[in-house]
């Protein structure tokens, strides 16, 4: 039987390459003189093409980026960020590792990274979200040294993906297996903003009957590029392997413990007459946070809402670990089980000016008649922490046969999670200011505190039905279920949230039995290949206390009430089709080219968005308070193409062009106001993207270009205003250290990585508006240099 090709390569050709080379070189000029450009970093050998991978036997549009073409980016990078080379991935933070969250920007195909669906290893990694209820970020579940590969289902993820938030695809992140001999490896990255890397990696190699194993350990640290602040962390790995006549037998266990300093974004409308690049923390400079403010606590009036805080940082906490064993059941017959457990320890800090944001009013409610600066250390700045926790075990099986010509495919997911979020306030003491490395303690205030306890149950069945040796066709469902209760041990003071009394408790369960999902593929020679695919998916209702899109973070019991009985989970329907193909080629010059085109339909329903209430929803909730409410649908239309074109072994050229257009159907209610958006454009979303990479080999030295090219995006629902495109370039070189090989060291090399190769100034992303004519941004890092030396023993 003839097996359908099992990868391509993608790529292709298209941005201005005399604009580009013209740019390269007058970025060369100015590093020269610049002290960005002192260090650099990265690991990766150096090979001789770089090349994004296609799994082939999917009916979908499903792109895999592995472990090399990842470090050649950047090494230690986040596995997300490195997705931005694909088509249709818009991805967007302040450092160059991708590893603040705060201020992260995903957008894939119109849908934003907290309606897509995450694993490692096929352990749900939540949505996303800052401030997390439900998982844990890629870059913290695994070192980025570790991960193997990363596979990007544009437009609808697998049946068995556990996720509860898959919308708009999924990304699964794998990690690397253990070497079959045994390996010291070290790493050390130095480079701009006094980076420093070192990552430790140990591998057993086989041991004893068919074992294998490694170790690793990561340190990372980094300033600041606009104040003086670090962020950094340390990672630890460990994953073990038996391999045995009854099946497969997988342990992982992961530490990280991270701290990271915050951005805060520029606040753009037309009252805001002050609008800074940046708006960088004074921390550590504490007397000039003192001098900042007036003596009653007041922050400078031409600063309006872009006022500086004296530092704002993300500390998280987690363990997680997972053990499955896949059983050989007979020749055609496999049962996989997997348990995991995860346990995060988190908050987010900001220390900033007690005279801003309507505090005054909040802290008389605890303090009534008191001076409020005395009250909160004499400085004039309080501490403000939100604090997380999560608590969630689970359980993945999988049963799939060969019966004639027929693939069977049956399995389950169950998690129970317990969060929890805390709003605290704390004494920012003018005699013994605090840290964006401490842990505030005994706090002055706990605003509130919310108890989630969430169970998900979700069910797939599937069949993939060989026609014949060129054709498949794939069909099934999966049901998708969640019972979540929210309680509040801890409910503000009458005042303490405006226009609220309590905020909710109470039971939400939603059951969804019929999610089907139909698709196909046909090679249409050994060199090309057809799919189409149509599924359906939902995304589940975010169980939050306190904050965000969630019915536990309404402000009342009745508009809770109104939400559970009204309200419906957001869905979506996909439609793709497209072609991979992957041809040699006989010519003097152009000796292969390899690529996909994919077109895409999305219906997206229900949209959930929070929202003054109408006069009639007042008259049933009472009071001006926010609702949750469906708003209405989305059309999304696009195409991704993408390919690579390799001149012989020295030379290829990858591009990825993309175009995408999400536009709402309807307008909707804010308060009694009719707010204008049917037919405007999803906001934060660019229409046009392209990428490329090109990369030439001369003796053992590579050298690779990239470039990033992201079209305007609209700041608001209402498209009044917008953030302009921008293009970016990276720098990578490599190669070996041969005079440093033989004896003990072997395989010793160098990278030398420069992001923002041009640097450029701009809107990097964007904070879209609740309401039209205001928006926030963070700023595009500069250029940034790093150095990695890398070697086994």
């Amino acid at each position: 039987m003839n097996k359908p090709f099992s990868v391509v390569r993608v790529a292709a050709l298209s941005i201005p390459l005399l604009a580009m080379a013209a740019n390269v070189a007058a970025a060369v000029a100015d590093m020269a003189d610049t002290p960005a450009a002192e260090t650099v970093t990265e690991a990766a050998a150096a090979a001789p093409i770089a090349t994004v991978e296609v799994a082939t036997r999917k009916t979908r549009s499903s792109v895999e980026l592995g472990k090399n073409d990842m470090q050649k980016i950047l090494p230690g990078i986040n596995p997300l960020k490195a997705l931005q080379t694909l088509p249709g991935v818009s991805f967007q933070t302040a450092d160059p590792w991708g590893n603040n969250e705060q201020n992260l920007s995903l957008f894939i195909h119109g849908f934003s990274g907290q309606q897509l669906g995450y694993t490692m290893d096929g352990v749900p990694l939540g949505d996303q979200q800052y401030g997390n209820y439900n998982g844990l970020s890629p870059q913290r579940a695994i070192t980025s040294e570790n991960v193997g590969r990363v596979i990007l289902s544009s437009g609808a993820g697998d049946l068995a993906t556990a996720s509860t938030s898959n919308l708009g695809g999924t990304i699964e992140t794998f990690s690397s297996n253990p070497l079959p001999n045994r390996n010291f490896s070290a790493q050390q990255t130095v480079g701009s903003y006094k980076t420093s890397r070192t990552f430790l990696r140990y591998d057993t190699g086989n041991f004893g009957d068919g074992n294998s194993a490694y170790l690793s350990a990561a340190h990372h640290e980094q300033k600041a590029w606009d104040f003086n602040g670090r962020q950094g962390g340390d990672q630890v790995n460990a994953k073990f392997i038996n391999n045995n006549s009854l099946g497969k037998l997988t342990l992982y266990v992961a530490y990280s413990d991270k701290i990271e300093p915050n951005e805060d974004s520029t606040v753009h409308s037309a009252t805001e007459k002050y609008q800074p690049y940046t708006r960088p923390f004074m921390y550590p400079d504490f007397q000039q946070a003192l001098s900042y403010l007036s003596p009653t606590g007041a922050t400078p009036a031409a600063d309006g809402n872009n006022y500086r805080n004296y530092y704002s940082d993300a500390q998280r906490t987690d363990y997680l670990t997972y053990a499955k064993f896949d059983m050989n059941l007979g020749e055609a017959t496999t049962w996989s089980n997997q348990i995991y457990y995860h346990n995060d320890d988190g908050v987010g800090v900001v220390a900033g000016p007690i005279g801003v944001a309507g505090l005054p009013a909040l802290f008389s409610v605890y303090f009534p008649g008191q001076n409020l600066k005395q009250v909160f250390g004499n400085s004039g700045y309080a501490t403000r922490t939100t604090e997380y926790a999560i608590n969630r075990n689970g359980w993945l099986s999988t049963l799939r046969t060969e019966l004639g010509e027929h693939t069977l495919q049956t399995g389950l997911w169950f998690e129970h999670n317990r969060s929890s979020a805390y709003r605290r306030w704390y004494a920012l003491d003018v005699n013994n200011p605090s840290s964006p490395y401490d842990r505030p303690a005994n706090p002055l205030i706990t605003q509130y505190g919310s108890e989630i306890d969430n169970k998900v149950v979700q069910l797939h069945l599937q069949d993939e039905w060989r026609l014949r040796p060129d054709m498949a066709l794939t069909a099934g469902f999966k049901s998708s279920l969640q019972f979540a209760d929210g309680q509040f041990p801890v409910q503000p003071k009458a005042g303490a949230i405006a226009n609220s009394t309590a905020l909710p408790v109470g039971k939400i369960d939603t059951k969804q039995w019929f999610l089907p999902q139909f698709g196909g593929r046909w090679d249409i020679t050994a060199q090309d290949q057809a799919f189409f695919n149509i599924q359906k998916n939902m995304r589940q209702f975010v169980t939050y206390g306190g904050g965000g899109a969630s019915p536990w973070s309404l402000s009342s019991q009745s508009a809770f009430d109104l939400f559970k009985s009204s309200a419906k989970p957001e869905t979506s329907v996909t439609y793709e089709a497209g072609l991979r193909t992957s041809h040699q080629l006989n010519g003097d010059v152009l000796t292969g080219f390899d690529g996909q085109v994919n077109v895409y339909h999305v219906d997206f329903k229900n949209r959930l968005l929070q929202i003054s209430p109408t006069s009639v929803i007042t008259s049933i909730i009472g009071g001006n308070l926010a609702v949750l409410t469906n708003v209405g649908s989305v059309k999304t239309d696009g195409v991704d193409l993408s390919g690579t074109l390799h001149f012989g072994r020295n030379f290829s050229l990858y591009n990825a062009l993309s175009y995408n257009q999400s536009k709402y159907d309807d307008n909707y209610m804010n308060g009694n106001a009719v707010v204008p958006t049917a037919g405007k454009k999803v906001p934060g979303s660019p229409e046009w993207m392209d990428k490329f990479v090109a990369t030439v080999t001369v003796a053992d030295t590579e050298f690779q270009l990239g470039g990033d090219y992201v079209g305007k995006r609209y700041a608001t629902y209402t498209n009044d205003l917008q953030v302009n495109s921008y293009f970016l370039m990276n720098l990578g070189v490599s190669g070996k250290l041969g005079f440093l090989n033989g004896g003990w060291v072997k395989n010793a090399r160098y990278r030398v990585n420069v992001t923002n190769l041009a640097d450029r100034k701009g809107d990097l992303n964007v904070v879209v508006g609740a309401a039209s004519g205001t928006y926030n941004t963070f700023p595009i890092a500069p250029r940034q240099g790093f150095l990695t030396l890398m070697a086994d023993f």
